[in-house]
């Protein structure tokens, strides 16, 4: 089979399409005809290995796991003896940052693991967009325990990540303020946006009100120059590390303090967080926004275009060519 490997880390280049060994799925696992995957910012960090501190996960000199690809949609082409939950010919989506493989035309998981049905209303290049950026923004969402009746500010809400947690935010009933370009101010109104603002005619660090939260899904500020538009005992968070890997200590010492802090929650994804990131889809509540679509051969230029940070939603891989 075709598939997408790096043998080591560096920049985009060092992926390679090649031909590897079709997987075979164990007892308990089942085999996915991958028809579509993203590339994203967990794949080209986890490449890069720019932050040292991911090779803890993917290995200190060398990556583990050659084929990266952690989202992807595609259909059950066998399945191991011992599998229930899942049949042949079934359409599934879901996400695996344990040991990605979905830059290729098969990949294996556990029928118990981060995967479930397709809504039978999307494409397979939507459900492939599903998760990442999506269980990112929930996880902050859920460690803030952002609620109805709240007031949030949200920081680059034409990333994955942001354009996801202005939905799931609106969705649970608080106030989004959201900050983006100018050329996404309608897309992002069009996410259920209360009010947009635009960074490039605003600096929204000096707007004259509180939130209950502040989240930066981009991290390209700081809790110093958020923590004046904090409510009393309001809360920031950040995608990011931040300057000098701050936000990790930060996150240890505000809550000490008392009044406003910083959270920096370690993401998590279950199966029961795919289930519930499906049931927001077929209800018409989360729709992932899509930037561009590449085929695999195209895949080192997806991975440039991702580290551009200009991209707006998710960028799609076709692994099966479109008709």
């Amino acid at each position: 089979m075709k598939a997408a490997i790096y043998k080591n880390y560096g920049p985009p280049e060092v992926v390679q399409l090649v031909e590897v060994e079709k997987p075979s799925p164990k007892n308990n696992e089942v085999l996915i005809k991958v028809h579509a995957s993203t590339v994203n910012r967990t794949d080209t960090g986890f490449r890069s290995a720019e932050y040292f501190i991911s090779r803890f996960w993917s290995g200190l000199l060398k990556p583990k796991n050659q084929i990266l690809g952690n989202e992807f949609a595609g259909e059950i082409e066998s399945v191991g003896k011992d599998v229930k939950l899942f049949k042949v010919g079934v359409k599934v989506f879901g996400y695996n940052d344990k040991t990605f493989g979905a830059h290729a035309e098969y990949m294996v998981m556990d029928e118990q693991g981060t995967l479930t049905t397709m809504p039978e209303h999307i494409s397979f290049e939507e459900a492939a967009a599903i998760t990442e950026g999506a269980h990112y923004a929930l996880c902050d969402i859920r460690a803030a325990k952002i609620k109805e009746g709240q007031s949030v500010l949200i920081n680059g809400t034409t990333g994955a990540i942001g354009s996801a947690a202005v939905q799931i935010i609106k969705h649970l009933g608080a106030e989004v303020v959201a900050v983006c370009d100018t050329k996404n101010v309608e897309l992002v109104k069009s996410l259920g946006a209360d009010m947009v603002i635009d960074y490039k005619k605003e600096d929204f660090t000096k707007l004259n009100r509180k939130f209950d939260v502040v989240f930066d899904a981009v991290g390209k500020s700081s809790f110093g120059k958020c923590k004046p538009l904090l409510k009393e005992k309001g809360i920031y968070m950040s995608t990011e590390l931040g300057y000098m890997a701050q936000n990790p200590f930060l996150a240890m010492i505000t809550p000490l303090i008392g009044g406003k802090k910083l959270l920096f929650p370690i993401p998590t994804i279950s199966k029961e967080d795919v289930n519930y990131l499906k049931d927001l889809v077929v209800t018409g509540k989360l729709k992932p926004v899509i930037d561009k679509a590449y085929s695999l051969n195209e895949i080192v230029e997806a991975h440039k275009y991702v580290e551009t940070g200009m991209k707006t939603g998710n960028v799609i891989i076709n692994i099966i060519k479109r008709q």
